[in-house]
Order: structure tokens, then C-alpha cells, then sequence
């Protein structure tokens, strides 16, 4: 026994020596990590029953109420039977029944052969555009230097509908619609959709659509190259207007993004409908979609079903998948509100049909790139992502307005997904602002996937707002904001809407999710996709390739399950060579049966069980299906193995922030500025001291900023530049801020004149909270002014200029920095630039000359006009002047 302790001594034993080493554990450390790996397992079993729990209770609330209701519909026909018994009218009620369903049956069955036929002529004119509206070929991405298959369409202004006229400075409008196995036209498929609420208000509109087939060797490089290419077109057409808003619908959102990042000079506000780009992110127990990476095998499934396409992915089989995620919706529910509301439902079934079944084409590099960059592995919000070697996609370079828009409605691309990548990109919201970043979010909590860009009375309400209130959205300081549509009022080309942009911090963002611990077996999978990838094309793909031919894979593509349905029940066969005719003479013969009828409402009540019965065995497959991958990729080991590929990114501390050079430059001229300086920079100063806003506030706030002078007409460029440049300067010098506000308001004419700016905003004395007072009293000892005493209720900017009224929309209620936005921002606008006196040899750029001041001006401001400096982009363009 002495000889087995003395084995085990410390110094005598070369295995304990081994535990000591650096490269191993002692027995203390192997013993908390086997604690930590019992935690770890505790926490996934706490998370895989949370989620159960939240499936189970889902299902039972939800299945429940409707096999009530279902009940009760049953009872009330089953009675309305018995009573039809009674009267002795039962048989005419059956007749009548029987008579009306064989004539929908007849219908329908024509309209899903008209549906056939519209589908083999679409694909005969190679799948153009679904869009209602007329377009002309601008660029075709095949003649380009990369070559694609993407082009940009220019959209007519229809002549048949109320329209304002079209404006030479109305900034233009780009939309990408999704490449994910439909065709494009999808947000140009209603009046209501976004194509036709920018034409309404007198916006050209382009449509980034794309062929079939793409091109040889074309990867999304080239598309995105394409894209860039596509806005330099549309800004050399529209040389008066500011730099195009560029909309993206779904993964055309993340396409924006990419465009954006990689060319940030381009683009104005960017608007993401429904953007996957935190392809990881979701809530437990709901948003299954994203699991498919883990379950189907990630990177390797793309690369296979490539080969047998000979290169080329069938985007029918993405389709499919979406079709698989709501199998009562696609395979019975649309059949049966057809079949039941056939004398009104065929133009819109086979309008939507129509693009639905548009089969698109990817090349394997394009598909490949999706997943294994973004649904595998989440590289784009990671900074991990390239679009070439050694090109990283930072969206930390994108300088335009972010407008995202998500809803809780939406099954493919939930809330987590399209605004988590703000979180992993930035340390918090003040990186935001010090960056000269500005994004804006709006969540709605019904708007499904599709309803977000295509026909949603919600989703236009949304669009409307965001084509209107552009400038508002530009003329906000930099940082993180909510923008919220509280009501609309008067007729669609003049209708006025209330928003509000709140201000949120990151954790108001981390609130929308229950928690990142979900995501982190994500990164096992990640790393597995990888590994099965470089087997997969090592060892199976020269096997796969030498048995594929042009022909076999085309043969595959016409034999799809979605295409062999749509083929089959079209005028090509010849059994439904009667259909036709058979049609014609119900159709003069159509009787429809009264709504009342009791077995009409039997026929309900079934329907309303079937589509029930599949909506369970979705439920509990999702069910399942999340289980299961947790029970695979959640353990220890394989968080252990995904470690490498962990989510998240290195972000800079908030203390390393101040060394970037933006903030460094803005420091460096914190002396430097005139009275527009001066009294942007109060504002921000005033609205870092408040609490929530008023409208009165935000109202007179937007009239001084945006319709006075000298705060009438910044350029965008100019604008942002003045924005960030006195946010940065309030962000990290805040009592350097105050103290140098002297050496930009010199005479003693421009300080009595800001401080009254300034004091009219506000509004009353006893109204502002205690440290607003204290904070405008500092702003009086410092510029050598009397106390803050008595109110300043009349625009003291008001007399020197009169400019018509703005029509951008409504109201809008802004919480305190939003307020500061619509504050600053007008004060940003293209006047002079007024008393400053700044040093030349400071900043050598300072060369640009200000306009040319009026007598009043000069006698309400008089200060010597300075150079002004210029933004980090100088504007080739005049801007869109005030409606």
C-alpha cells in the first residue's frame, strides 16, 4: 500500500508530473471541466425542455381552440340539417349542394389546367418577370465585364392610374427581388406592392430581375459586381437626384447588404423586407427552417444535388423545402379556398401561381457560397464572409441609413434573424453612432413572409412610410433607432402619417430573442458541413460527376415532382381535352349554392378538420425535428468541436473606440464650426439631457431645422458629415463640447440668437425636466448670457426666409435622440455655412465656399462666411429639394 502512495506523491509519479505539465490538466481542473460539462449538459436539457414544452403547449392551445370551434360548427350544421329535415327542404338543400360542387369541381379543375398551361408558356419565354407593370431593359449583366444573368429593369409609370408627376431630383428607387428558386417580380406583383408605392409618389423605379439560367462560371462576385454596376447606371440617369434607395426583398436583402458593404459610396438608404442575414438566430420551439443545416447535412447536400444538376442547382428543389414547411397551406389549403371560392379566386390563384411556380436556376459555386457563408455558417454577421479571397465583407463600412424590416409573422425569416447581425456587428449602440451609422428597424406581429413585400394591406401601410419619410430618416443622428406607424389619415397620395422613431439601446434588441445559448450548436454543425464538404469532394464528387450528363440532369429537372404536376394537368394531356368546354357550360349554367346551405357548412367543417390534421402532424414533426437536432449537435463533445466556429465576433471595447479616426479627426476640430455647429451641437447636447419627447417639441424641432435658414438644405453627404462630426465630438468630449461653444458663436448677436433657437424647441420653462434647465444654463455661462429666464414661443428663425410646407409625410413622434435627429438633421441643410472662422492650415480639405448669405441673414447672423469642411464624400448632385 506504501508503495501506491508513494507512486502517487507529487515529484515521484511521471503521470502526475504529465497532469502538472502546461499542456494538461491537474485532477482540480479535470474536475471543474467535468462539473462544467454536467452544466453544460443541465443547460441543454433545461433548453431542449423549454422548447418541448413551449411545442406541446403551442399545440395544445392552438389545436384545442380550433378542434372546439370545430366542434361547435359541427353542431350548429348538424342542427341546421335537422331542421332542414324538419321543413322538408333537406332534399332541395341536397340537390343544390350536389348541382353547385360538381360545378366547382369542373372549375377548379380547368383552372389548375389554365395554371399548367400558363406554366409551360412561362417557362417557354424563359420565366420573365412577374411584374404587372410595363419595363424596359436598362443593363443586361450578360454584357458585363463579369458577365451574370441578372439585368436592370426601368418600370413604366402606368397611365391608367393616379400617379405624381415624376420629378428630375426624386431620388430613384432600386429593388432586388430574392433568388431562391422563384422568379423575380415578386415586389412588383400588386399595385400595393413596393414598385407601386414609389411610382405613386413620383419616384422612378429600376427592378434588378435575372434570367433562368445563369451564366457559365458566374458566382455571386459577379452578381454582386452586377449590382454595383446597376446603381452607377441608374445614378448617371438621374444626375440631379440623390443617390438611389436600394430596397432588398428577403435573401435580396442580404444581397443589398453585400452590395453595400463592399461599395459604400453608392447607395442611399438600403432597406432590408424580411433579410436573413443572422442565419443562426431564432427563438426555442419555434422557426424550425433553421435547423435544416444540421438535419440535411449542410454544405455537402448543396454540392450533390448540384452534380446531379451537371453543375447547376434546381432551385424547385428550394421550393419544395418551403412547400414542406407549411403542408396544409401548399398542398391542401390553397386547393380548397380555390375549390371554394371559385367564381372569384381563379385570377388571383393563377396570378400567384404564376410566379411560384417560375423555377430559377443557381450555379454550385453561387449555392455553395449561400450556405456554406450564410445558413451553415453565419460568416456574414461574423465578418467572416467573402466574396473574393482576401475580401472580407465588413457591413461596419456600409455609411447609408439601414431600414430593416421584420415581423413575428414570418416563418422562413424570423425577427432574430434579420436584426441579431447588429448585435454580433457592433460593441453596443454608441459604436453605432460614433461610426455615423444609422439603423432603423421596424417588427411587425402578423405580416408573414410573402405578405412582407408583396400584398399585405400591413406591408404597404409600411412601404408608404418608408417612401415618405426618406428624408427624416436621413436628417437622424447616427445611432440605433425603432421606427413604429402609429395611424395614417386622408387619401393615398396625400396621406399623412404619425410615426415615431424611438431610440434603443442593444439590449431592447436582445429582449425580441429568449436567449443566444441556442445558437451555439450551430457552430458544430458548421464545422461538420465543412469536414463532410471536403470528403464529399475528395472522395464521392469525381464518382457523382462521371455519371452525369447535360441530359440526365436536364431529364431530372423535367421529371421535378413540381414541375411533373403542373405538366401533367395542363391542355398537353389529352384526357382533359374536354375540360375546356365542359367549363364553358357550367360556367353559363352556374348556380352557386346559398352560404347558408347545412351541407355547405359540413363541407367547411371538414376542410377546416383536414387542414387541422396536417397542421398536427407539422407541429409535431417540427417538434421532433428540433429535438433531434439538439440531441445531435448539443452536447459537450460537440460544443467542444464546434469551438472553432463559435458564434460572435471580436468587437472593439467602448474605451478603444475613441482611437478610430473619425472620432480622432472630429476632436481634432472640436474648435473649428460657425452657428450651425454651434447650435447642432446643443441640440445634441439638450437631447442626451432629456427624457421622452413631446410631438409639440419634435414639431417645432422639424420646422426650424428643416424649413429656416440657415438650416434649410444640406446634402445628404454634408448632412451625415455634420451629424457624425458633432455626435462624436458630444460622445467623447462632452465638457470640451460646451466649453469651446464660444469659439464658434463669436459676436455677441449669433449667441442670443442660438440660445433662443435653442430655448424655442423645448417649449415652456415649466414644462422642461430639471436637468434640460440645468443644461441650457451652462450652455448661458458659457456664452456669457444672462440666466435662462421666460419662454421663447416664436420661431426666432421664422422671418428670414419663406419656404413652403413640407409634404414628407406626418407628424412624427421621436424619442429624445430621435428628436435630436430630426433636430440636427435640419440642421444640416444646404445653407451657409455661418460664422466660422476656422484656421486654413487645420484641416487642408476646409476649401469648399458657402453660398452666398441674403442682406437678412447677414443682419440676424453676421458672421464672416469660413470654409467649410468637406464630408468624407463630396456630393457630385443637387439634392431633392423640400415638397
Amino acid at each position: 500500500m506504501k508503495d501506491i502512495f508513494d507512486a502517487l506523491e507529487k515529484g515521484h509519479n511521471e503521470f502526475l508530473h504529465s497532469l502538472e505539465d502546461a499542456t494538461a490538466w491537474s485532477p482540480s481542473q479535470r474536475l471543474t471541466a467535468w462539473q462544467a460539462q454536467a452544466t453544460e449538459i443541465s443547460n441543454m436539457m433545461e433548453l431542449m425542455g423549454r422548447g418541448l414544452s413551449k411545442h406541446l403547449n403551442s399545440i395544445n392551445d392552438d389545436h384545442k381552440t380550433r378542434w372546439q370551434n370545430s366542434l361547435a360548427e359541427y353542431g350548429k350544421a348538424i342542427e341546421d340539417l335537422a331542421k332542414a329535415q324538419g321543413n322538408g327542404l333537406l332534399y332541395n338543400a341536397f340537390e343544390s349542394y350536389w348541382k353547385d360542387a360538381a360545378q366547382r369541381v369542373v372549375l377548379t379543375m380547368d383552372t389548375l389546367r389554365q395554371r399548367g398551361d400558363i406554366f409551360i408558356e412561362h417557362e417557354e419565354a424563359g420565366c420573365p418577370p412577374v411584374l404587372i407593370y410595363d419595363y424596359e431593359v436598362v443593363v443586361d449583366g450578360a454584357d458585363l465585364p463579369h458577365p451574370c444573368c441578372y439585368m436592370l429593369l426601368k418600370i413604366i409609370q402606368p397611365k391608367d392610374s393616379p400617379h405624381r408627376e415624376p420629378k428630375p431630383w426624386k431620388r430613384p428607387y432600386i429593388i432586388i427581388d430574392p433568388r431562391a428558386g422563384h422568379g423575380a417580380g415578386i415586389g412588383g406583383f400588386k399595385p400595393d406592392s413596393q414598385v407601386g408605392v414609389a411610382l405613386r409618389d413620383g419616384h422612378p423605379v429600376y427592378f434588378v430581375a435575372f434570367k433562368r439560367m445563369p451564366e457559365k462560371g458566374q458566382t455571386l462576385a459577379d452578381v454582386t459586381h452586377a449590382e454595383a454596376a446597376f446603381v452607377r447606371k441608374v445614378m448617371e440617369l438621374h444626375p440631379e437626384a440623390p443617390n438611389p434607395v436600394v430596397t432588398g426583398n428577403c435573401q435580396g436583402g442580404w444581397a443589398t447588404l453585400l452590395l453595400a458593404a463592399t461599395n459604400p459610396d453608392l447607395t442611399g438608404p438600403i432597406i432590408l423586407n424580411g433579410a436573413p442575414v443572422s442565419t443562426w438566430a431564432g427563438r426555442v420551439g419555434e422557426n424550425p427552417m433553421r435547423y435544416n443545416g444540421g438535419i440535411l447535412g449542410g454544405t455537402y447536400n448543396a454540392m450533390f444535388y448540384s452534380d446531379l444538376g451537371h453543375g447547376v442547382f434546381d432551385g424547385a428543389d428550394i421550393v419544395q423545402n418551403f412547400e414542406l414547411l407549411n403542408p396544409a397551406r401548399n398542398y391542401f389549403g390553397k386547393y380548397y379556398d380555390l375549390y371554394s371560392k371559385v367564381d372569384t379566386e381563379p385570377h388571383r390563384f393563377l396570378e400567384f401561381e404564376r410566379w411560384w411556380g417560375g423555377y430559377f436556376l443557381l450555379n454550385e459555386a453561387e449555392m455553395r457560397w449561400i450556405v456554406e457563408q450564410l445558413f451553415v455558417g453565419n460568416r456574414l454577421s461574423k465578418n467572416e464572409a467573402q466574396l473574393e479571397p482576401g475580401r472580407n465583407v465588413d457591413i461596419k463600412q456600409i455609411r447609408a441609413p439601414i431600414i430593416v424590416f421584420a415581423s413575428f409573422g414570418d416563418n422562413i425569416t424570423p425577427p432574430q434573424q434579420a436584426l441579431n447581425w447588429i448585435i454580433d456587428t457592433y460593441t453596443d449602440e454608441r459604436e453605432i453612432a460614433i461610426r455615423g451609422q444609422r439603423i432603423i428597424y421596424m417588427v411587425h406581429d402578423q405580416v408573414g413572409h410573402l405578405g412582407i413585400f408583396v400584398s399585405s394591406k400591413i406591408a404597404k401601410k409600411e412601404h408608404t412610410e418608408v417612401t415618405s419619410t426618406l428624408k427624416t430618416i436621413e436628417a437622424l443622428p447616427p445611432g440605433l433607432y425603432e421606427m413604429t406607424i402609429d395611424e395614417y389619415e386622408g387619401e393615398l397620395l396625400d396621406r399623412k402619417f404619425t410615426v415615431s422613431f424611438h431610440e434603443r439601446k442593444m439590449d431592447d434588441l436582445k429582449t425580441l430573442d429568449d436567449g443566444r445559448d441556442d445558437e451555439i450548436p450551430f457552430a458544430a454543425v458548421a464545422r461538420a458541413s465543412e469536414q463532410h464538404a471536403e470528403f464529399y469532394d475528395v472522395c464521392v464528387r469525381p464518382f457523382v460527376q462521371a455519371g452525369v450528363t447535360e441530359q440526365t440532369a436536364e431529364l431530372r429537372r423535367r421529371t421535378h415532382p413540381l414541375r411533373m404536376q403542373r405538366e401533367l394537368f395542363s391542355s398537353m394531356n389529352p384526357f382533359l381535352s374536354a375540360l375546356p368546354g365542359w367549363a364553358e357550360r357550367v360556367k353559363n349554367d352556374r348556380k352557386p349554392v346559398a352560404p347558408d346551405n347545412p351541407f355547405v357548412e359540413l363541407e367547411r367543417v371538414n376542410a377546416a378538420l383536414i387542414e387541422q390534421s396536417m397542421d398536427l402532424f407539422r407541429d409535431l414533426r417540427d417538434t421532433m425535428y428540433e429535438n433531434l437536432f439538439y440531441a445531435i449537435w448539443g452536447s459537450p463533445y460537440m460544443r467542444w468541436f464546434g469551438r472553432t466556429k463559435q458564434p460572435g465576433r471580436t468587437l472593439k471595447r467602448t474605451d478603444e473606440l475613441r482611437s478610430l479616426p473619425p472620432v480622432q479627426a472630429a476632436l481634432m476640430h472640436i474648435e473649428e464650426g460657425g452657428f450651425r455647429e454651434a447650435v447642432v451641437r446643443m441640440l445634441i447636447l439638450l437631447a442626451d439631457s432629456r427624457g421622452n419627447v413631446r410631438r409639440d417639441r419634435l414639431e417645432r424641432s422639424s420646422r426650424v431645422l428643416t424649413q429656416d435658414e440657415p438650416f434649410k438644405s444640406l446634402t445628404p453627404d454634408e448632412r451625415s458629415f455634420l451629424l457624425q462630426e458633432q455626435t462624436l465630438i458630444v460622445e467623447f468630449a462632452p465638457e470640451q463640447a460646451i466649453t469651446t461653444l464660444p469659439k464658434l458663436l463669436k459676436t455677441q448677436e449669433e449667441r442670443e440668437l442660438a440660445s433662443k433657437v435653442v430655448r424655442y424647441i423645448p417649449g415652456a420653462l415649466d414644462e422642461m425636466t430639471p436637468h434640460t434647465l440645468e443644461t441650457l444654463q451652462k450652455f448661458h455661462q458659457v456664452l456669457d448670457l444672462p440666466p435662462v429666464s421666460g419662454d421663447v414661443t416664436d420661431d426666432p428663425l421664422a422671418g428670414r426666409k419663406a419656404v413652403p410646407e413640407a409634404k414628407n409625410g406626418a407628424h412624427q413622434a421621436v424619442s429624445e435622440k430621435t428628436e435630436k435627429a430630426s433636430e440636427v438633421a435640419a440642421s444640416s441643410a444646404k445653407a451657409p455655412q455661418n460664422a466660422s472662422h476656422r484656421k486654413p492650415a487645420a484641416r487642408k480639405a476646409a476649401t469648399s465656399k458657402p453660398a452666398a448669405t441674403k442682406p437678412a441673414m447677414r443682419k440676424t447672423v453676421a458672421t464672416k462666411p469660413a470654409a467649410r469642411r468637406k464630408p468624407r464624400q463630396t456630393p457630385k448632385k443637387s439634392q431633392e429639394p423640400a415638397e
